[in-house]
């Protein structure tokens, strides 16, 4: 099974782009996008062949997510059921017979950490719903998670140290993740791999110095750990500040 993770930084914008093309050229089972940037009714895309699912946040023109799925979920879930973390529309989970997937845009903390209280309560909050999924079934979490976990996933660690995306509390929110049963599929398969980004600034010519972020990941339950593939960061795919993500999953080896 194929799955895309993308940050479109506003769907609008990059359909005016490669979209299409790159969308159908993933030939995935399911593809998530954060950032859509939208509201209900302002675009007209239902891809042929997907069922769709969409989570558009009060404000207009900001965050949002969407699903697109081959196969119809079992269920579909948006939020975390917290009133206050779902009006950003960062949260859509599907259930399908193995697993739950789950698309994420997690909070940006902003620029001298302004929001970065808030991003520690929503942490412990998402946590806590993942937690609560996995008694049921295993989890595939994807998305734009907002941190750098380790230095080598950013180009220059020491000068971003306290930043937004590289804080102590931020790093500590992903490995206490990683401690309650969840793992980094990319660096699963690819522990020592470097300069592998999947976010450039668009200052300073970043992307093309390869000057970027490892901020977009696919997370699962180590219950499912047999079954990672592949995973793949597609830098070479313009459009957006973010790159796709992608993980493949072979479900026969769990059986």
């Amino acid at each position: 099974m194929k799955l895309v993770s993308w940050n479109v930084n506003g769907l609008r914008a990059i359909m005016k782009k490669d979209f299409l093309n790159q969308f159908n050229g993933f030939e995935a089972d399911a593809i998530c996008l954060q950032e859509t940037k939208l509201q209900a009714g302002q675009i007209d895309f239902a891809p042929e062949g997907y069922h769709s699912y969409w989570n558009y946040a009060v404000k207009k023109g900001y965050s949002g997510t969407a699903i697109f799925t081959k196969q119809k979920p079992l269920s579909v879930q948006y939020g975390l059921q917290e009133d206050e973390h779902d009006q950003e529309g960062r949260v859509i989970t599907v259930e399908y017979d193995g697993f739950y997937l789950i698309c994420v845009y997690t909070p940006n903390s902003k620029d001298g950490l302004l929001r970065l209280d808030y991003r520690m309560v929503w942490e412990d909050a998402f946590r806590a719903y993942l937690k609560k999924l996995v008694d049921h079934k295993p989890v595939v979490v994807c998305g734009d998670l907002n941190v750098a976990h380790q230095e080598i996933d950013l180009k220059n660690p020491a000068a971003n140290h306290k930043n937004a995306g590289f804080s102590d509390e931020e790093r500590g929110k992903f490995s206490e993740l990683l401690d309650h049963g969840f793992i980094d599929t990319f660096r699963y398969l690819y522990p020592e791999a470097k300069d592998r980004y999947s976010w450039w600034s668009y200052r300073f010519n970043a992307r093309s110095r390869n000057a970027g972020w490892r901020i977009d990941y696919f997370v699962v339950s180590k219950a499912l750990a047999p079954a990672i593939a592949d995973a793949e960061i597609y830098d070479q795919i313009e459009g957006s500040d973010h790159c796709p993500v992608m993980l493949e999953l072979d479900l026969s080896r769990l059986a």
